[in-house]
Order: C-alpha cells, then sequence, then structure tokens
C-alpha cells in the first residue's frame, strides 16, 4: 500500500466517500464517522438497520475520546494492550455520540488497529488522523469478503467510492466483541 494510495483514499472519506480496505481478517467498509450522510450511506448500502449500531476503529485510543465517556486508568491500560486476536470493546458513549453510530445502545464499539495483522487499517487511520467506522464488507446476512476477489463477486465493491489495496491480515475470524469492565465476550467471531 503506497502513500499515494493512502492519500487517495482519504481524500475519498473527506468528500463523504464510502471507501473498501483489508482488515485483520476480513474486508471492511468504512467511513467518516463524523459525516452523517456518509455512515446513512454505508448503513443503506450494508442494508443494516441502524438501530444495532456500528464500530470506530483507530489506530489510538485519543482519537475515539470524543465519541467516549472518560475512562478509568485501568479500563484505558487493558484496552490498549497487545492480544493474541483483535478486540472490540463495547465502551459507555458520550451523550454527543450520535445515535447514527451507537444506535438504539449507550454504548459504543470501538477497535484499536493495534494487533499485528491489522497493519493496513493501522497506516489508513494514521493517514486520516482520526477514526473510521468499520464493519464488514458484505451485504446482511451474507458472508464477509476475505479478498478483493470476494468484493467484486459480491456486487459491494462496485457501491463504494474508493478502496485500498492489499491483504487482510490472515486471521480466520473477525475481532471479538468485549465488554471491558467484566471481560465478558459478547461476540467470539464468526
Amino acid at each position: 500500500m503506497s502513500p499515494t494510495q493512502l492519500r487517495r483514499v482519504c481524500h475519498s472519506l473527506r468528500r463523504g466517500g464510502i471507501i473498501a480496505y483489508p482488515t485483520e481478517a476480513v474486508w471492511g467498509l468504512g467511513c467518516d464517522p463524523r459525516n452523517a450522510g456518509a455512515v446513512r450511506r454505508l448503513l443503506a448500502l450494508k442494508q443494516r438497520p441502524m438501530y444495532k449500531g456500528l464500530i470506530l476503529v483507530a489506530d489510538n485510543l485519543q482519537v475515539l475520546s470524543p465519541w467516549l465517556l472518560p475512562l478509568p486508568e485501568k479500563l484505558r491500560i487493558r484496552i490498549q494492550q497487545p492480544s493474541a486476536h483483535p478486540i472490540t470493546w463495547v465502551l459507555a458513549a458520550h451523550p454527543r455520540c450520535p445515535r447514527y453510530l451507537r444506535g438504539k445502545h449507550d454504548t459504543l464499539a470501538v477497535r484499536l488497529s493495534i494487533h499485528p495483522a491489522a497493519h493496513n487499517m493501522r497506516n489508513l487511520c494514521r493517514q486520516w488522523r482520526g477514526p473510521l467506522v468499520s464493519t464488514s464488507a458484505n451485504f446482511t446476512g451474507h458472508v464477509p469478503a476475505r479478498s478483493l476477489w470476494d468484493l467484486r463477486r459480491s456486487g459491494v465493491l462496485k457501491q463504494v467510492d474508493d478502496y485500498l489495496p492489499g491483504l487482510t491480515g490472515g486471521l480466520s475470524v473477525p475481532s471479538e466483541i468485549r465488554d471491558p469492565g467484566s471481560g465478558k465476550v459478547i461476540r467470539s467471531g464468526l
């Protein structure tokens, strides 16, 4: 993935575009979480109801702070520690966090791209300088794309504004979803 490709994709994001990109295990779809129109367009593309909420992905916890209530230091440390597999954390959303991101919940799902297999996402988030909406690149109820070929074959690629070429991180399942307070696994992957 070249610096030129990263700049091009970030330009699409700034214009309110939806992008596709490889994640740790599957291809993802993303957009600017501050752009309500882009998020609603992404939800329509996926045929995903807004009440379910979405995930924000970032390369560091600090850029997620506008969407979250302040975290106790113990939780901040836990969330930032690398693990054997990627983890999405369900955290208390700031009251100003839009419903189009958190759905019917008072929480927001967030993932730091700190797992070694997340190098594509980490580079994208660094270049973008903020979090991205991140959801699997598939129509709701269909199998997520694991390759660019899968993305083309599904018809999803035709509906995005740009994509970042590359390979997924090779993991067999997407991130698990956890409650940081209890450590309870909410979703263990596909």
